[in-house]
């Protein structure tokens, strides 16, 4: 596969143009006060305000409800949000939606909160049995029919990214995996990015959310190159995850300066403004870019990580059932599949790992591998992240069973810079154990 300005190139059967799309995005410390206008200005007279118990008593929720109140907006409080959600949870706030006969949706909150403002959006406009627009081959995959009411995203972590996307995971029970629903239908209309919000998060919080960025720009700088992907019968066929692309390059490449620069600094210290603030940005500018170029492999593995979870309990996240954040769920991926990746495109990960601030003088194409997994390596020992899947609670035993709820993620898998089979994927697993 061609690599550095050839990337590109265009291949038989391949498509010649990539789709840009991204929310409206307004991102400055006090924009939550904002909400209220926003709100007004999108035609919402009742809003759904999603948010989850903790975060509910929080100054910033006070602010974003005052702002609404202010501007006139009825609002009715949905605060029964779960990290990371089921599809039980999804239906639940789906059904408050529609009982609450909302016309427009506010969410506050990490991921979850995002995600399940999506999702109770989604059923509450175009009702339909659960699976019907879940990813295939889970579910159905059926396209979104029609526009959905009017969704203000308020991110609270500097993770995953969510309001810039039209992406919304979850845990589906049956399975013990995660999956997602995806449509272009689904990407809140606008986003009130406000970095003072991160001031009070816990240390492994940052770290578990900030890796989730770093996994998202490197998954999107090196997954397949939209040329390689089949051109669509017509325009409306593209999908969201269309492979990297000049546009999602951009992002990638800021994104991973910025954290190399200021990641390790705002885990350690709450109190660094600066830090946790372009932290923030880096999250903002990652998740345009994936939400244009699609994840790959790390993000794919992730689901049969978190969805299988024995007895692990992070710190700082609530304790009332075993939980893998989703960051951590991805990152301790990451080494394993990129030393396996970097052939593909060797430059790309040598550039990366440059940018996150790994010293690769004197390296090679064929030690793109080895350097940036190592960096990756450095950055979760040094922000207190498990040493790969033995320090979340998994071992040999358990390859076969990770590998079966990883495989059907194709969506994913399919979008990594070389193909990965069954036994491909068990040997990253198995590669992922341990990394110290």
């Amino acid at each position: 596969m061609g690599c550095c300005h050839h990337y590109f190139e265009p291949t038989e059967g391949g498509d010649l143009a990539f789709s840009v799309d991204v929310s409206s995005v307004t991102f400055g410390r006090g924009c939550l006060a904002e909400a209220g206008e926003v709100a007004r200005a999108l035609g919402i007279r009742r809003i759904a305000l999603m948010t989850d118990k903790v975060l509910r008593g929080l100054d910033f929720f006070e602010t974003v409800e005052r702002a609404l109140a202010t501007a006139g907006i009825d609002t009715v409080v949905y605060d029964e949000v779960r990290v990371e959600p089921t599809d039980v949870s999804f239906q639940d706030a789906a059904a408050f939606a529609r009982e609450s006969k909302v016309d427009g949706f506010l969410s506050l909150g990490g991921g979850s909160v995002i995600d399940t403002a999506k999702a109770a959006n989604l059923y509450a406009s175009h009702p339909a049995d659960f699976l019907t627009y879940v990813n295939a081959p889970i579910g159905a995959g059926q396209p979104v029919p029609g526009p959905l009411r009017p969704h203000i995203a308020c991110p609270t972590t500097s993770g995953t990214g969510s309001e810039c996307t039209g992406i919304a995971v979850f845990d589906l029970l049956a399975m013990k995996a995660k999956t997602g629903i995806v449509s272009r239908e689904l990407r809140p209309q606008r986003a009130l990015i406000d970095p003072d919000v991160t001031a009070s998060l816990p240390a492994n919080v940052v770290a578990a959310s900030g890796f989730d960025v770093l996994s998202h720009a490197l998954e999107s700088y090196t997954a397949r190159p939209y040329t390689q992907r089949r051109a669509p019968a017509n325009a409306s066929q593209r999908p969201m995850s269309q492979g990297a692309n000049p546009w999602s390059d951009l992002g990638c490449r800021e994104a991973l300066r910025l954290l190399g620069a200021y990641f390790p600094r705002a885990v350690a210290d709450a109190g660094d403004r600066e830090a946790r603030e372009q932290v923030m940005w880096a999250a903002t500018l990652a998740g345009i870019a994936f939400g244009n170029a699609g994840c790959h492999a790390p993000h794919g593995m992730a689901y049969s990580v978190a969805g299988l979870v024995k007895d692990y309990q992070p710190a700082g996240y609530p304790d009332d059932a075993p939980l893998i954040p989703h960051g951590m769920s991805v990152i301790v991926n990451a080494p394993s599949v990129f030393r396996v990746t970097a052939p593909a495109c060797p430059d790309r990960h040598l550039e990366a790992s440059g940018l996150l601030g790994a010293n690769g003088r004197g390296a090679g194409e064929t030690d793109a591998g080895e350097v940036l997994g190592g960096r990756i390596v450095d950055l979760m020992k040094e922000t207190g992240m498990p040493n790969g899947l033995s320090g979340v609670g998994y071992g040999e035993a358990d390859l076969a069973a990770l590998t079966e709820g990883a495989y059907p993620q194709r969506r994913l898998l399919e979008n990594a810079p070389l193909d990965i089979t069954r036994d491909g994927l068990t040997a990253l697993y198995r590669d992922a154990l341990a990394y110290w």
